[in-house]
């Protein structure tokens, strides 16, 4: 295993932020006009279980510390009750506060807000006590490896009835662009996606894109198309992905609101089966085509797409590298054993009571990245940072320290869901690397 620490503190208040070019669903948190930093005191946030921690915490405006200002701060394991809280007047605009120390490996977090002219300005900073060797909480079936196998040899008997419509206005001098259309798991059932293919006659390895959370539009990849990949960016919701951009914020909002918590009762039913199954189907399809050369073929994405890339390497042998963003879906029973659980917090105290139900809690074994990240094989590269507030880190190191094929991953600890773009230059160099490996 390869391990990687980049750690700046001042610079991810400073840095301008990015939306990620391959629609991992979340972006850089918006510059403000004040600005509440928060530190742990090694330089790697990271600690022995029993190491006490203290964080400082600055307050800033226009780059200078901005004194005489009310600063409220809690501290507690992520995304838990705060075990010490306060409210100080800090007079110079920094102040060092004791974070005290976890006993086993988890995450500490000390969140900050300021308040300046009324209005309120936060900041945060989480300590990892030993991260690798956190552990799941989610049971793992006895049947996992059989159910997926058996879901895989139904898809297989469903014709694939692909459909591609060329998009001259999306076209590049040397990349074809096309909206594809694929059935699904069943009679009927579509998958839509963005495809880009290199015009020059030959053939190329693969990548597959897989999204992350929410309804939207795709534009495609063109620009690995144009480094020799053929590149298939797609959707997970069996509807266009080329339609009005309020298409989608109607069905985010009516028919697919929450649609992670469907038929969550019923592991044969559940949202995500197809979802699972349409990104082997998406692999059938990149394949078949005839420019591919029938060796190389990686999947990336982050977030939701960060876990649907491990579980698509683990379902299908035809990946053989793959690249994850901030896996969500990882460890989702944390909050059944008193600690934070993997998005969509199904069971968090906002869904506890609508999800904590036998039937419910045996589907997500089913589901969860950690038993899917237990199957890989191939190797892979994997970013996340301790700030992250969607997929806990807690969560995320579950699915990771399982993992035992060859594995690299890139700590940024300062940032939360989102990165930087050096993190999105290092995992796309390595994933572009892997698949021209051979030519």
């Amino acid at each position: 295993m390869k391990a990687f620490i980049f750690s700046s503190i001042r610079t991810s208040l400073f840095s301008f932020i990015v939306v990620c070019s391959i629609s991992f669903g979340y972006g850089q948190p918006a510059e403000q006009f004040i600005s509440v930093v928060v530190a742990p005191d090694h330089t790697d946030w990271t600690y022995q279980p029993g190491e006490k921690v203290k964080f400082t915490i600055s307050v800033f405006k226009s780059g200078n510390l901005l004194k005489n200002t009310v600063v409220k701060y809690e501290i507690g394991p992520e995304k838990m009750a705060p075990e010490k809280k306060d409210s100080l007047q800090v007079k110079s605009g920094t102040l060092t506060v004791d974070g005290g120390t976890m006993k086993t490996p988890g995450f500490l977090r000390c969140i900050a807000t300021a308040i300046v002219d009324g209005k309120n300005y936060r900041g945060l900073a989480t300590a990892g006590f030993n991260p690798e060797q956190i552990k799941p909480t989610v049971g793992n079936p006895s049947d996992f490896i059989n159910y997926w196998s058996e879901a895989k040899d139904e898809l297989a008997r469903i014709p694939m009835d692909a459909v591609m419509t060329l998009m001259p206005e999306r076209c590049t001098e040397n990349v074809n662009v096309y909206h594809v259309n694929l059935q699904n798991n069943s009679v009927g059932a579509r998958l839509y996606g963005i495809l880009c293919v290199p015009k020059k006659e030959g053939k190329y390895p693969a990548l597959l894109q897989v999204p992350g959370a929410g309804i939207r539009p795709y534009s495609g990849d063109v620009a690995n198309a144009e480094k020799g990949i053929i590149t298939f960016q797609i959707g997970i919701h069996g509807i266009p992905v080329t339609m009005e951009p309020y298409i989608y914020n109607n069905l985010s909002a009516g028919a697919l609101n929450r649609y992670w918590n469907i038929n969550l009762d019923d592991k044969d039913r559940y949202y995500y089966k197809r979802v699972y199954l349409g990104c082997v189907r998406a692999n059938d399809f990149l394949t078949s085509l005839p420019q591919y050369d029938g060796k190389s073929l990686g999947v990336i994405g982050g977030s939701q797409g960060g876990a649907l890339s491990i579980i698509t390497a683990a379902l299908d042998p035809r990946v053989k590298f793959l690249a994850s963003y901030y896996p969500a879906l990882s460890d989702v029973t944390g909050y059944l054993k008193g600690r934070a659980g993997g998005w969509p917090h199904l069971f968090d105290k906002n869904n506890l009571a609508f999800n904590n139900t036998p039937e419910k809690i045996n589907t997500v074994g089913y589901y969860d990245v950690v038993n899917f990240a237990r199957q890989l094989k191939v190797p892979g590269i994997y970013t996340m940072g301790y700030n992250d507030e969607t997929c806990p880190p807690t969560s995320m190191f579950s699915a990771y320290n399982v993992i035992t094929a060859p594995k690299e991953i890139f700590i940024v600890p300062e940032t939360g869901h989102w990165t930087y773009p050096e993190q999105r230059e290092k995992m796309n160099d390595w994933i572009v690397k892997q698949l021209k490996a051979e030519y």
